[in-house]
């Protein structure tokens, strides 16, 4: 089952498409704070996102620029401006597709289909996706995810490129300036706090994969990544 995101003011069109999309065994979720678009997605944390363009307090093309810097999850735009400029911004501003009103439902279906197909589905692997894993833990950077045994955790931009350096190092120390370096372009007015922050979230990503322990802290000098989730899978 996958969760699709619905960001629309219209509440007829949002229940209609709602309705749609569980008829066919999938969850859709209608926002209704728009002003706090960004902390709903990363609460329901959503497979697809069906944005609108005229919305209250911020238009969807900024939204979808939100929704970018956190997250690579497909965007369709749905919206009563069909002009050939408005399709150029949504694609221009990180949109994945578009569909101008009205349109069919079963359209629709097919558009979520598709974008589920090509990010999550049969497509995704072919398309030449990079992987990384060690010991069944999987980072798919394009995506900014992480996954263990069928489960999965959405990531920021930073915690996929702190995952990454740590699970291509898998078992061996990382030091901080190595981090810092892939972090930060220009590191050397950064907070020493910042790094700690980023790895406390990574932390508490792997928790919710069922993974403890894993990621050391060697006092004074790095991170080590150690693969605790093999060895309780082995018991």
């Amino acid at each position: 089952m996958y969760t699709i995101m619905i960001v629309e003011d219209d509440d007829k069109i949002a229940q209609l498409l709602k309705a749609h999309i569980e008829k066919y065994g999938n969850e859709a979720v209608v926002t209704t704070d728009f002003g706090r678009i960004l902390e709903q997605f990363e609460r329901i944390k959503p497979h697809v996102v069906l944005m609108d363009i005229n919305l209250p307090s911020f238009d969807g093309f900024y939204w979808c620029r939100q929704i970018r810097t956190v997250s690579t999850c497909p965007i369709i735009f749905i919206s009563a401006r069909g002009g050939e400029m408005d399709q150029v911004r949504a694609i221009e501003n990180g949109a994945d597709d578009y569909l101008t009103k009205p349109f069919h439902y079963e359209v629709v279906m097919a558009k979520i289909r598709s974008q589920l197909r090509r990010v999550y589905g049969d497509y995704a692997a072919s398309a030449g996706e990079r992987t990384v894993e060690r010991s069944g833990l999987a980072l798919y950077p394009e995506r900014m995810e992480l996954r263990l045994h069928g489960r999965a955790v959405a990531l920021t931009k930073k915690e996929t490129v702190l995952v990454e350096t740590l699970l291509e190092r898998c078992r061996r120390l990382v030091s901080r300036e190595t981090i810092l370096e892939k972090l930060w372009d220009d590191y050397t007015y950064v907070d020493d706090n910042a790094l700690s922050v980023n790895i406390t979230r990574v932390r508490k990503k792997l928790a919710e994969l069922g993974i403890e322990d894993a990621l050391e802290t060697v006092r004074g000098t790095g991170y080590r990544l150690n693969d605790t989730w093999l060895r309780e899978a082995e018991r």
